[in-house]
């Protein structure tokens, strides 16, 4: 049972999310003070609110309405998932294409020993007829 779970820990994809969950709660914390120490005070600035979640609020019979709350929260995301994407997701991808095509063009240039033989076959074969 042992080996087991440590087969399942040190499977790649359970490393590799591990991995995920740590940075992207670090991640958090470098886009929650760009939006705290940056846009927030922008858009007090321009909307004379402190943040974006005071915008846009209002009470019909005693329930609190905000606009402001939810275009925080999609801001954030819309951050948060920039940030990743550009920063994480498209340098990886450049690396992961760079290191397809290196062995591509050497693969080209030499073909293997069977596909040789074969193609002397065929033209010993051709030279017959």
């Amino acid at each position: 049972m042992l080996k087991g779970f440590r087969d399942f820990i040190s499977r790649g994809n359970v490393v590799d999310l591990a991995v995920a969950v740590v940075i992207g709660a670090a991640f958090t914390q470098i886009v929650n003070a760009i939006v705290n120490g940056l846009i927030n005070p922008l858009i007090a600035a321009i909307f004379g609110e402190p943040n974006l979640a005071a915008v846009g609020n209002f009470t019909i019979n005693e329930a609190d309405f905000s606009f402001g709350l939810v275009l925080a929260a999609v801001f954030n995301f819309l951050c948060v998932a920039a940030a990743i994407y550009f920063l994480i997701i498209t340098p990886i991808n450049k690396l992961r294409e760079m290191r397809a095509s290196e062995p591509e063009a050497a693969e080209e240039s030499v073909p293997p020993e069977d596909i040789i033989l074969l193609r002397e076959i065929r033209d010993s074969l051709r030279d017959r007829v």
